[in-house]
């Protein structure tokens, strides 16, 4: 079956769609993307992608393209078209098509938006299988990580130099500080030397994770508390556990940095229980229902 895309206003087939090449997206990365996980036919922390997108677009200026009401419509019919209940939908909205010039179209124009969804493997289930190793990297993003912009080039230079290096995620620091911002398609968090959670605070120089919002959510209704002090590369050297979480990675460990083991060089028993807390809340949240 041909796999079908949402593209301004029409459902085609994907290898049937196309964007105008002076679409400001194209030309600029003018444009904002959510990328939402599809479980169980379930959109996963759908109203946290959507509030990010709305935040997002805000930031740069740009309005929805559509009601979220309308949206949401979209996503699900999307997957439905497509057939797919396990996977990972993309959506990307753009300032649409507009003559070359950096300012914006003096005459406003209307946004576009494209989505698409893909099938992913299931859920994984087996946290040994699911660890992973990741280096570390000066972050040489904009100022504004906070916007799920589509300029994601840094991003892609740091996740090729990880692959290459036989790892999964590249770990971003502040080359001036030593002080780790996140990962560059993640949010990164450690379990200090003192048994301590931590990850970065919210502002301008990380993106306001879903996965990391929905996991904080989680942990307070455990009881688990945690912290949002920075942190730099020495006390990520020192750590017991870390691990990722992302829309794509959910929660996963990270047990060796830079080819060195973290803490013993196994998933650690804090990590291994965020991992069945996150798990529930994937496969039990029906305020998530599609």
């Amino acid at each position: 079956m041909s796999k079908i895309a949402y593209v301004n206003g029409q459902y085609v087939r994907q290898y049937e769609a196309a964007v105008n090449i002076e679409d400001r997206g194209y030309q600029f990365g003018d444009g904002i993307y959510e990328v939402v996980h599809l479980y169980a036919g379930r959109y996963v922390d759908e109203d946290l992608h959507l509030a990010r997108l709305e935040r997002s677009l805000k930031e740069i200026r740009l309005p929805m393209p559509m009601s979220r009401a309308a949206l949401r419509m979209v996503l699900r019919e999307v997957a439905r078209r497509n057939r797919v209940t396990e996977g990972l939908l993309y959506m990307q909205v753009t300032r649409g098509v507009a003559r070359r010039d950096h300012p914006f179209p003096a005459k406003p124009v209307p946004p576009a938006l494209v989505v698409t969804v893909k099938r992913i493997a299931p859920y994984p289930t087996d946290i040994e299988k699911w660890q992973a190793s990741a280096i570390t990297l000066p972050d040489l993003r904009w100022a504004r990580r906070d916007i799920k912009s589509v300029n994601l080039l840094p991003n892609c230079l740091a996740r090729q130099a990880a692959r290459e290096q036989g790892a999964i995620e590249a770990i971003l620091y502040d080359e001036a500080t030593g002080i780790v911002n996140e990962g560059a398609a993640t949010t990164f968090w450690i379990i200090d030397a003192k048994g301590a959670i931590r990850t970065r605070h919210l502002d301008h120089v990380i993106l306001p994770g879903c996965t990391r919002g929905a996991l904080m959510a989680e942990l307070q209704a455990a009881g688990i508390a945690w912290d949002e002090t920075p942190f730099t590369l020495d006390d990520v050297k020192q750590a017991r556990e870390a691990f990722i979480t992302s829309a794509t990675s959910f929660v996963r460990p990270i047990t060796k940095i830079d080819g060195a083991p973290v803490g013993d060089g196994k998933v650690g028993p804090v990590v291994r229980r965020l991992f069945d807390i996150f798990a529930r809340h994937v496969k039990g949240d029906l305020r998530n229902a599609a």
